[in-house]
């Protein structure tokens, strides 16, 4: 047993939507270290997406795509496939929050955001079913990895509706393609991010000394934390995980006996 055969991804290809900033970045940051040979990443600015290519060096590349829309994500995977003829990794990153209180909440709101975190991971995977396929082997399966959050695990306070529903859904959505996918060699997991500092979550980001009074370990999230929950389960080490969506929290979920009432630690 080799610890580097374990959680090495040494000459992987992969996809990570959201990649230029926040928990996307992250990630990225991790596959590198690990070892990738070329990590495409997707986000809608272009001027965030050329900066962060150009923080992290001609291993990252960088494409524009709106995934809230069936027509960009068609975009996305044919600019891969004419580039690619496999795929190795896919990491479903890309989302969207929206609050706005229960009597004014908008259409457009809770569209975007049902959009953008449920469909886009499932048509994106869709159209890159060719290319993972043709990267999985009984013996090293290509990988998904959909990015939902603790939100979809527990209820907030906060008032984002479709935001939390679509987690949620995104989790089950996980166990269905895993159960579909794994025949074709590939296999489907997924993180719930909990606080971890963002342009999404300016809880986090903003006020960390007060949304860790809300978690059990005493502090938010950092890349570490999360870059090591994405290569475990998009490397070797996490083979044998199917379907399933682990909280990276710091306990918020699973150990939170009374801590945390008064703060929400995943405050969008």
């Amino acid at each position: 047993m080799n610890l580097k055969d374990l959680f090495g991804l040494d000459g992987k290809i992969a996809l990570v939507t959201g990649g230029s900033r926040g928990i996307g970045k992250m990630i990225v940051e991790g596959l590198l270290e690990a070892g990738c040979a070329k990590v495409y990443i997707a986000a809608r600015k272009q001027e965030q997406v050329d900066a962060t290519c150009a923080e992290l060096g001609d291993k990252v590349i960088g494409l524009t795509a709106d995934l809230s829309q069936l027509d960009g994500i068609k975009q996305l995977a044919g600019e891969i496939a004419s580039r690619e003829d496999k795929l190795d990794l896919l990491v479903n990153n890309a989302g969207a929050a929206w609050g706005e209180p229960f009597a004014e909440f908008s259409e457009a709101g809770w569209d975007r955001t049902m959009d953008l975190n449920v469909k886009g991971p499932f048509f994106l995977t869709q159209q890159l079913h060719k290319l993972l396929k043709a990267a999985g082997t009984v013996e090293r399966p290509a990988k998904v990895l959909m990015i939902a959050s603790i939100d979809g695990m527990k209820t907030n306070p906060w008032e984002t509706y479709p935001y939390q529903a679509s987690k949620a859904g995104l989790i089950h959505l996980t166990r269905r393609m895993a159960a579909e996918l794994v025949r074709d060699n590939i296999i489907v997991n997924g993180i719930g991010p909990g606080a971890f500092p963002s342009a999404m979550n300016r809880a986090a980001r903003d006020n960390e000394a007060l949304v860790a009074k809300g978690i059990p370990s005493k502090r938010v999230g950092v890349t570490e934390d999360m870059a090591a929950g994405a290569i475990y389960l998009l490397s070797r080490a996490g083979d044998y995980v199917v379907g399933t969506t682990i909280p990276i929290d710091g306990g918020v979920v699973n150990a939170n006996i009374g801590a945390g009432n008064f703060v929400d630690p995943s405050g969008e």
